[in-house]
């Protein structure tokens, strides 16, 4: 004990000196929400990794509703009256905070909002580093409600043992012995505890989030795997995940120390374990995570994080019957707990997980009487619902907002939600970051970062935002910085186009540029910009000369290229390049005869790569350079194809590539047709957007006007196909048709409210409102 009490202080002396002495607040007001700070003395240092509690206390006169806005700079858990309300923050710049607003039902009388908030003091792929500070008011029938607010270290919590990763926060590390199980409860006397001083926190206007809250949802689940535990690599504070992967499962040369159960949630999710154990005091309690069963264990670890990576957390129980519960979820399908204790004085009481997911159950579907291809669309849905949070995240390495991933999910969600808010939000806050020339951000807003491709097709991502909902107000207010977005890429346009250096120009993993200064990829990429800026111009009825003269400045520098390869013959589209012809057949350079040749080489490249080819090499590493094919190019490679009636070949592609990865026992897909990247990345999910999309025949395009769709079926030589398609409203279309034997198809459509088809560009659309069948040409 006298460790322990050593350990308490030095914790205290660090906390006091670190300034977490006083938290700013007041009342609710009317209007703005009011930061609470913890504001740190002169000469202080740096409070990182610290754990503070918060008490809320306030009377309500009569039951009711009750509307809670709450904000923090790190991440922090909400109670209310002892039960578990809700987390955050929603990720933010520091110049545009946004405060989450939840509602709940009260008697009346005394009440407790009660707060865990983890400072981590760093930079992380999901926030910027911002000066500690904890913000919550509620009101009742629109008037405030008088909080008093008071402040108390949690001196339990082990500060700076192990990062996550270097882009990611801290571990937890809690003795929980030198914590009140009572704290969050009604009853707990917190007259000890500091009150609140209210600081400037240094931040832009608080306004209300976007987006809906992000829901807790409960998932109880049984174990695979158990067995006894004893530690055989130590101490464990040296190397906590290597003591982890390195404990005894099976204890054949050592003695029993503990209890070890394994669990697997079904797929990668973004969950933390909230387990009920009667221990003894003392005991130990570890949580690790992993993707993947290495050696049939957890490993807690995730490559190519730049540095060595940690996903365990350690506690130490008071005794007794206790709620072990992290602050923090983890992206992860496996998890293991390991207990040490004596035998017989461990009992599991109730084992849950609980998932962040913002994204419920879909209301889209897709069938077309192809198991294997209805698999592959379901798992493109739920590598999405995995991650979406407050934001849709890339992958369990990062848990960042990168555009590029994002450009992909409004496509995917579109097919089976109706609120795609998420994907608006991410578009805006890829503008707040922005350079200071102009250029949006590629990830944000925590870590921010800049490629050049990602920048130029931001404003068609915004466009087709407007397609999928016809919500034109995100057009009014992007378009200053769309301009100068636009500014930033043609700032260093020459005759043969845009050269090289304006940031990184990331094209596709394994992509080898062409020679030269001008990357051709990229100024494809800004000609479609240049086309799409004229686009959004046009339609907020501006000035578009600008646009339309580099538009045609950029298509005649473009063709020279593709020219010169053509003419210089021998193994043209070898040299050309899978990428660049895709692009060039995307953007309508290379036209005409070329087009044909311009596919059989498209095809015959992919055909070539793993996992098609299983001899092919496999992207072992983001450094490997050469023929590749992913999963991220896919969405334009093969969406390109679909486009141009190579359904057939398409959906080989599905059956071949993405069922190779189904059969490695995965849920969700992999970064890359590589099972050493990460196991859940939504930009690998573009089967789902185009077999809703050209095998339903729907094309959102809500700029027309509510509920308008291009009707373009392209299904190869499947016999039939059937789904639903979400409506903004929440209304869903359901879509049928079946091939007759003259090729025509019997197109039957049921939409529950008007919705109007465009078969023809030379005709009016055909309005429907019921149920419909009609015959298609496909």
């Amino acid at each position: 004990m006298a460790k322990n009490k050593s350990y308490h202080w030095q914790i205290l002396k660090r906390s006091v000196l670190a300034g977490w002495l006083a938290l700013l607040g007041c009342a609710a007001t009317a209007g703005e929400l009011q930061p609470f700070w913890m504001s740190a003395p002169p000469g202080s240092t740096n409070a990182l990794d610290t754990h503070t509690a918060l008490r809320g206390t306030f009377e309500l006169k009569e039951a009711g509703a009750v509307e809670v806005r709450v904000l923090g700079s790190s991440w922090f858990n909400l109670w209310v009256d002892g039960d578990y309300l809700a987390d955050g923050p929603a990720r933010f710049p520091r110049s545009h905070p946004q405060s989450d607003t939840l509602r709940i039902k009260l008697s009346a009388g005394k009440h407790v909002l009660a707060a865990q908030v983890h400072y981590e003091g760093v930079d992380t792929r999901i926030m910027p580093q911002v000066p500690p500070f904890f913000a919550c008011d509620a009101s009742q029938g629109g008037q405030p409600v008088e909080i008093t607010w008071r402040i108390q270290l949690l001196l339990g919590y082990r500060s700076t043992t192990r990062r996550r990763s270097p882009i990611l926060g801290w571990m937890e590390w809690c003795d929980t012995r030198a914590i009140s199980a009572q704290w969050r409860a009604k009853e707990f006397d917190d007259s000890k505890w500091l009150p609140v001083i209210p600081v400037d926190v240094g931040i832009g206007a608080i306004t209300p989030l976007t987006t809906a809250s992000v829901a807790s949802r409960p998932l109880p689940v049984k174990p695979i795997a158990n067995g006894p535990l004893a530690r055989y690599y130590g101490p464990d504070t040296d190397d906590p995940p290597v003591a982890f992967f390195l404990a005894d499962q099976e204890c054949r040369r050592v003695k029993v120390q503990g209890e070890w159960r394994r669990y697997d949630l079904g797929k990668e999710r973004i969950a933390r374990p909230r387990f009920v154990l009667d221990l003894p005091a003392g005991a130990v309690v570890e949580f690790g995570s992993s993707e993947e069963l290495l050696h049939g264990r957890v490993s807690p670890w995730a490559a190519f994080s730049g540095s060595p990576t940690c996903f365990v957390d350690h506690f130490i129980a008071r005794g007794g019957e206790q709620e072990f519960f992290p602050m923090h979820a983890l992206g992860a399908r496996y998890f293991e707990i390991h207990v040490y204790a004596p035998a017989g004085k461990i009992r599991f009481v109730r084992e849950e997980f609980v998932e962040r997911a913002y994204y419920g159950v879909p209301v889209g579907e897709f069938h077309c009487g192809d198991a294997r291809l209805e698999k592959i669309w379901r798992t493109g849905l739920e590598t999405s619902r995995s991650s979406s949070e407050d934001a849709m995240v890339d992958s369990r390495r990062e848990r960042g907002q990168w555009t590029g991933d994002l450009f992909v999910a409004q496509r995917i969600l579109a097919t089976a939600y109706s609120d795609l808010r998420l994907a608006r939000r991410g578009i805006v806050q890829a503008a707040e970051c922005a350079q200071t020339n102009g250029l949006v951000a590629a990830l944000c807003p925590g870590t921010p970062d800049y490629i050049s491709g990602y920048a130029a097709l931001w404003p068609g991502a915004v466009l087709h935002y407007w397609e999928l909902t016809g919500d034109r107000s995100l057009l009014e207010e992007m378009f200053p910085s769309a301009a100068k977005n636009f500014d930033a890429l043609a700032s260093r346009l020459g005759p043969d186009g845009v050269t090289n250096g304006l940031a990184w120009n990331f094209v596709d993993w394994g992509y080898i540029p062409n020679d030269g200064d001008v990357e051709v990829v990229f100024n494809l990429q800004f000609l479609e910009a240049a086309r799409n800026m004229e686009r959004w111009g046009q339609a907020l009825g501006r000035d578009t000369t600008r646009y339309r003269e580099v538009e045609e400045q950029q298509t005649a520098a473009m063709r020279r290229y593709f020219d010169r390869e053509l003419a210089a013959g021998g193994l043209v589209w070898e040299r050309i390049g899978y990428q660049r012809t895709v692009f060039g057949l995307r953007l309508g350079i290379i036209t005409g005869t070329n087009v044909p040749p311009a596919i059989s080489a498209i095809k015959k490249y992919i055909q070539n790569c793993f996992p098609g080819n299983p001899a092919a090499e496999q992207l072992a590493d983001p450094w490997v350079e050469g023929k590749m094919f992913t999963p991220y190019f896919a969405n334009f490679a093969l969406g390109e194809l679909a486009e141009r009636g190579e359904m057939d070949f398409v959906l080989e592609q599905y059956r071949q590539c993405w069922g190779w990865v189904l059969d490695q026992g995965l849920t969700t897909w992999p970064e890359v047709f590589d099972l050493r990247w990460s196991h859940c990345h939504q930009w690998s999910g573009s089967p789902t957007w185009v077999l809703s999309r050209y095998v339903l025949g729907l094309h959102p395009r809500f700029d027309l006007g509510t509920n308008h769709f291009d009707c373009r079926v392209v299904p190869g030589k499947l016999k039939h196909a059937s789904g639903k398609i979400p409506l903004p409203s929440g209304s869903v279309v359901a879509v049928s048709w079946v091939r007759h034997a003259n090729g025509l198809l019997a197109f039957t459509v049921d939409a529950p409210e008007k919705i109007w088809l465009h078969l023809n560009p030379a005709t009016p659309p055909v309005e429907i409102q019921g149920r419909r069948t009609m015959e298609l040409a496909p």
